[in-house]
């Protein structure tokens, strides 16, 4: 069955929610016919600096009377012309959650959730709305960071009543944690849904038809919803280690798999984003896929002694790119269509890849823009180390929104 990938955000028509049609939407036709699928969702931040808080265990009662002030939703005015559903609608709208990031008043949310729009509306659990800017949106994370806008004494008095969410730790998860999610599904704002880390380090397909994938992502069986989109993923502590971003289904219903853009990510990513406007991710310049032993038979050289490569093997390169001047080799296809399978990439920097994931994680959680990076590569019954310099990651214009990353020589992946 095909996967496909839309986002979790809800448009209202009056008292009706429906999904809105996008690139990566799917239709009530679609939904119906039990295919897989994966839809975008929503999250939220705070600063690494903040304070310790108990290990303790809190009760759920407790942990959402804490964080309630803290979870907002996110609301964006569709076109008439952008809503096929109800063409005729003035007064579509799209919404999804987020939750305050600081004192400043910063709120953060997913890209998809405020789309193109430059001014979204946030609304509180007490019922008071607010006018947010979009100061900027990261299409690689889809990160996005709002900020809002009053009057001086308005901004005065919502400033120093804001309740900024606590970071937490997302590398100390394990699987079988127990996590919390809070958002607006289908626009029922405040609503709070309970689960476990099912999954660590999920490579989730990227929004946006960018054609990069958002590396080590939290996977959870807590329900995630259209409107979810943007809202915390929070541990026991009542601290964020999440942001709910995408949810994958076989049934065809919502509530399948979640996954959350884990907080180490936003911790590394949202303060550059306030700071410059933009995030330079680094970019080796290739695409592959596990070794399978189909594919393993096709290699050539391999001692008698070695009977369990493992790593992945390089498919295509892009040209210029970091792996092309490291002089890494991709798969060709014979006359007769057969695959001929390049490098294996067995580690990077000393650490054992076996999935692309790992190589992605790696990259993206210890590595920046002009770091190198040591491929160990097993090439024709040899193993040959390969260095690389990170580059900053090519633009996937026209789906970047403006200011969402500087611009890159180096030409888009195939």
């Amino acid at each position: 069955m095909r996967r496909r990938f839309v986002f979790a955000t809800a448009i209202v028509f009056a008292v009706i929610i429906i999904i809105p049609f996008s690139t990566f939407k799917v239709p009530p036709t679609a939904i119906a016919s039990q295919e897989q699928q994966i839809s975008y969702t929503t999250f939220s931040l705070q600063n690494i600096n903040s304070p310790a808080v108990s290990y303790t265990p809190l009760s759920l009662k407790a942990i959402f009377k804490q964080v309630e002030n803290s979870v907002v939703q996110v609301t964006r005015k569709i076109p008439a012309a952008a809503s096929p559903l109800n063409p005729q609608s003035p007064n579509a709208t799209a919404l999804g959650s987020g939750f305050v990031y600081d004192n400043q008043g910063h709120i953060i949310t997913n890209g998809h959730v405020v789309g193109n729009a430059k001014i979204v509306d946030v609304t509180f659990v007490d019922g008071n709305r607010y006018t947010a800017k979009v100061l900027t949106s990261d299409i690689y994370s889809d990160i996005a960071v709002l900020q809002i806008s009053q009057n001086i004494t308005q901004q005065q008095q919502l400033l120093s009543s804001l309740k900024p969410l606590v970071i937490g730790n997302s590398s100390e998860l394990e699987v079988g944690d127990q996590v919390i999610a809070i958002g607006n599904p289908f626009g029922l704002s405040d609503t709070m849904t309970t689960g476990i880390v099912s999954g660590l380090g999920r490579l989730l397909p990227a929004g946006a038809g960018a054609g990069f994938s958002i590396p080590n992502t939290v996977q959870t069986d807590a329900p995630i919803n259209p409107g979810n989109s943007g809202g915390p993923l929070l541990n026991m502590q009542g601290e964020l280690i999440g942001m709910n971003t995408a949810i994958f289904s076989v049934s065809g219903t919502f509530s399948g798999i979640g996954f959350a853009i884990p907080s180490n990510t936003m911790t590394r990513i949202v303060p550059t984003l306030i700071e410059k406007g933009y995030y330079m991710h680094p970019y080796l310049g290739l695409k592959g896929g596990m070794l399978t032993s189909d594919l393993a038979e096709n290699l050539t050289g391999i001692p008698a002694t070695v009977t369990n490569l493992t790593g992945i093997f390089v498919d295509t390169i892009t040209k210029n790119g970091p792996a092309d001047k490291a002089g890494v080799r991709g798969s060709t296809t014979d006359q007769y269509s057969k695959k001929h399978v390049g490098d294996v990439i067995i580690a990077v920097d000393g650490h054992k890849i076996v999935r692309i994931d790992d190589l992605g994680s790696y990259i993206d959680q210890h590595k920046s823009v002009g770091d190198n990076v040591t491929l160990i590569v097993y090439r024709n019954g040899h193993v040959i180390d390969l260095k690389a310099t990170l580059v900053a990651r090519p633009s996937p214009i026209p789906f970047l929104i403006a200011r969402s990353a500087p611009p890159s020589p180096i030409p888009h992946p195939p």
